[in-house]
């Protein structure tokens, strides 16, 4: 398996995929999540991404619940200290916003959901433009300094407003972003591609994708409109945004790379993101172990040069 790789200039080493802890206390319960954290670690993998909003959108739910569920894991487990621990701020109504008094009670409620004293990469799940991006930094500061917080990331910013941080804290002296969390894979390229892309890898910022599957349609399980019968509401919207002529030009491009790796798609597709420059762990998810073992195979299929151009011209935006 791929060595460790650092996460920005944090110190944080991590390997490279990501567990998307959003199914935890939704798509897979206690029981279950406990059992995908465990293989996880057993497999060499350390890099845990939750939010303290998830899962608030399921019925039932009030957000909290996946912190909460790797909190009990951590107690349990014993294991705290070989995973690198990463949740968001900013995004659940309960504290909405990056104003630093919101900051100040939300990072203290993650911690006793997480049962943990520091969590290792702490991220502003989206920008906030009604608070000053000095006030916002200088809170993730005073968190750092009181040890609660050893390194800060942004999530969903755009080009402009990242690059507008970095100058902050460089001009005022305050911790910066050490890592972006964009919406980034094979099929949703040039919003990350285009501005993103160049200054993470000009600033040298870690990069933790999500929706690294596109919501599961590059595993391949959604290959006509039929498919989406027989899945649920999300399977409707994928076929809808993602079934379409370069959508199956890059399923077949998978499929036949694939083929030749005695591989999966879902396990090419997450190699591609791996292997691309300034990527350092795409996130991925899954409900049950087997399926996780599916996908950290991935972090072991070695691509080549000739793998990845089919894969960069069949899914290119402007492909005929």
């Amino acid at each position: 398996m791929s060595d460790y790789r650092e996460l920005g200039r944090s110190g944080l080493k991590v390997r490279p995929l990501a567990f998307g802890g959003n199914v935890f206390g939704w798509g897979a319960d206690e029981k279950t999540s406990f059992a995908l954290l465990d293989a996880f670690v057993e497999a060499g993998f350390n890099l845990v991404d939750t939010a303290d909003v998830y899962s608030a959108w399921v019925p039932g739910n009030h957000g909290g619940e996946s912190e909460t569920i790797i909190g009990k894991w951590l107690a349990r487990s014993g294991k705290r200290d070989q995973v690198v621990l990463a949740t968001k701020v900013g995004k659940w109504d309960e504290h909405p916003g990056l104003q630093p008094e919101n900051i100040a009670a939300a990072v203290e409620d993650s911690l006793r959901r997480l049962q943990t004293d520091r969590i290792d990469l702490y991220q502003a799940h989206e920008d906030d433009p009604s608070i000053p991006l000095e006030a916002t930094l200088a809170e993730f500061g005073r968190l750092i300094e009181q040890g609660k917080v050893r390194a800060i990331g942004a999530s969903n910013y755009s080009a402009k407003r990242l690059a507008e941080a970095l100058r902050v804290s460089e001009q005022q002296r305050l911790p910066r972003y050490e890592s972006l969390q964009p919406e980034y894979n094979l099929y949703d390229r040039a919003g990350y591609e285009a501005e993103l892309e160049p200054l993470v890898r000009e600033q040298g910022l870690g990069v933790i994708s999500y929706y690294s599957l596109a919501s599961g349609f590059l595993t391949g399980k959604y290959r006509s409109a039929g498919d989406a019968a027989k899945s649920s509401a999300r399977g409707a919207s994928v076929v809808k945004t993602y079934l379409n002529a370069r959508g199956l030009r890059i399923l077949a491009a998978l499929d036949d790379i694939a083929s030749r790796h005695s591989a999966t798609p879902a396990q090419v597709a997450l190699a591609w993101l791996i292997a691309r420059p300034g990527i350092t762990a795409p996130i991925a998810s899954a409900t049950s172990v087997e399926q996780l073992h599916d996908i950290l195979a991935a972090a072991r299929l070695p691509l080549s040069g000739d793998d990845i151009d089919q894969l960069d011209a069949t899914s290119a935006e402007d492909a005929a």
